[in-house]
């Protein structure tokens, strides 16, 4: 079969402490439902000359392709706080495929059965989550989010029980890389420093080359880390993403997001928007996020003390001094992104102030964070009445005031802020309409959201209704992990 595989399986050559041998286990009537065709091409793999079962067959795991090396990776986490020894419980990484650039990307099987790593659980995934996935990682990539992505779905044509009986699936992500802080804390915690350099050298040569010859390699890794976080979780911020889970084991080495459980979207602004039932104290709100990355930074930091000097009190300093940066790092970048919302070109003394205002107000107002800004665009939505206010007149003569400073033309501004601001995101009642339909055996809708959204930026007003929130529910809307 002329797919295109080439792999080269760096990880798996690594020491046993970091994963475990494993191949997924086969299931009984694999069908694929969803597969990403443009990803396909990007990654030079060609599915035209394969049927139907036989990809099936080796998208569920049934058949492994020629040169995969099939592990369970080993991982720890803080999860909501309190550490945990983890790994690959439900998911097997087959291999490390090169494109014809030698771009390296992992492929990983998600729902792929029972690993060392399991516990109690089955190893499964379920069809929902799977879809979920698909759905919010393709979105991601599309708003220029750095993002594991998504290449198929395929029903496994077995039951998995859960709270209720669901249809199994699994996924197959496409990643840069699976390595995570969690990744770093289970070596450290294994306390062998031989393994940790293993690993550090590892990951600066698969993903920071640039920093081999550094006179302190684990400062520098650590300094980068700061910087690909504070970066990514401005993206989130700047589309009102919520992880809901972001765990130790949920931040990836490579500066992708990873794990789409109990994220969403946040429709009115309000920066203690919380979705995952599992959240009740809030730790993972929208505006919880950027402290959050510090914590785990910060943890990331304790793996790599031994490494940073033999002195202890040197290391910690120096740890310390790295990331107490972090807010300059964030608040330079979060102003910078919200001006670039906002239109705002050069840097005025008053601009976080007329920034807050704004979101002040549509806090207060209940206001849709997406849409405030495409209305500000000039651009058609529904329900604009809101808008009509005279608070909101007010901090709208102080922004097009700031808009002419610096020389700037209404044009070039106008331009920056189609760049900045997506006119569709995932809505919630929409992924949802899309997952219920596909559960169900109709692709309809989840195929024409997935459309509409490789295109955030650029919107049909046939499509508007993927730009509207949800009509008001007194129900609070959750999301769940979907283990």
């Amino acid at each position: 079969m002329t797919i295109g595989w080439h792999f080269d399986n760096s990880y798996s050559k690594l020491p046993k402490t970091f994963k475990e041998d494993i191949k997924p286990v086969p299931v009984s009537l694999p069908e694929i439902l969803i597969l990403n065709e443009d990803l396909a091409k990007n990654l030079d793999l060609d599915f035209s000359n394969i049927t139907k079962d036989n990809l099936s067959q080796i998208l569920s795991g049934n058949i492994l392709p020629e040169g995969s090396s099939s592990i369970a990776q080993a991982y720890a986490g803080h999860q909501f706080g309190q550490f945990t020894m983890l790994g690959d419980g439900r998911a097997v990484l087959i291999g490390e495929h090169l494109t014809k650039n030698n771009e390296r990307f992992d492929i990983q099987f998600k729902g792929s059965g029972r690993t060392p790593f399991s516990r109690s659980g089955d190893g499964r995934a379920v069809l929902g989550p799977m879809l979920r996935e698909y759905i919010i990682s393709e979105a991601m990539h599309s708003l220029k989010i750095p993002t594991t992505r998504s290449l198929a779905v395929v029903k496994t044509g077995e039951d998995v029980v859960r709270e209720q009986i669901s249809k199994g699936a699994i996924l197959t992500r496409v990643a840069l890389g699976h390595l995570r802080v969690g990744t770093f804390q289970y070596i450290a915690a294994k306390q062998n420093i031989n393994d940790l350099e293993i690993l550090t050298n590892y990951t600066i040569e698969k993903y920071y080359p640039n920093i081999k010859s550094s006179k302190n390699k684990a400062l520098d890794l650590l300094n980068v880390l700061i910087e690909k976080q504070t970066q990514l979780v401005i993206n989130w911020m700047r589309v009102g993403f919520i992880h809901g889970v972001m765990n130790t084991d949920n931040m990836s080495i490579s500066g992708e997001t990873i794990d789409y459980g109990p994220c969403a979207f946040m429709d009115s602004y309000n920066p203690k928007t919380v979705f995952s039932s599992i959240d009740q104290l809030g730790r993972y709100a929208y505006d919880n996020q950027p402290k959050i990355t510090k914590w785990n930074l910060t943890r990331f930091a304790e793996c790599l003390i031994p490494l940073i000097s033999k002195n202890e009190d040197e290391a910690i300093k120096l740890a310390r001094e790295a990331l107490d940066k972090f807010e300059k790092i964030y608040e330079t970048k979060w102003l910078n992104m919200m001006r670039d919302k906002l239109g705002l070109y050069g840097e005025d003394n008053d601009d976080k102030s007329l920034i807050m205002e704004l979101l002040d107000w549509m806090e207060k107002n209940k206001v849709d964070y997406t849409n405030t800004f495409i209305f500000l665009t000039n651009k058609t939505i529904k329900n604009s009445e809101i808008y009509n206010n005279a608070d909101f007149d007010l901090w709208k003569n102080k922004w097009v005031k700031r808009l002419t400073m610096f020389g700037n033309s209404h044009d070039k501004s106008m331009e920056l802020m189609n760049f900045s601001n997506p006119m569709v995101i995932p809505r919630n009642h929409k992924v949802e309409e899309a997952l219920t339909s596909a559960s169900n055996g109709d692709l309809t809708l989840f195929n024409k959201l997935i459309k509409i959204l490789k295109n955030p930026y650029l919107v049909n007003n046939d499509d508007l209704e993927f730009m509207s929130p949800a009509p008001h529910s007194d129900n609070k809307y959750q999301t769940f992990c979907g283990t």
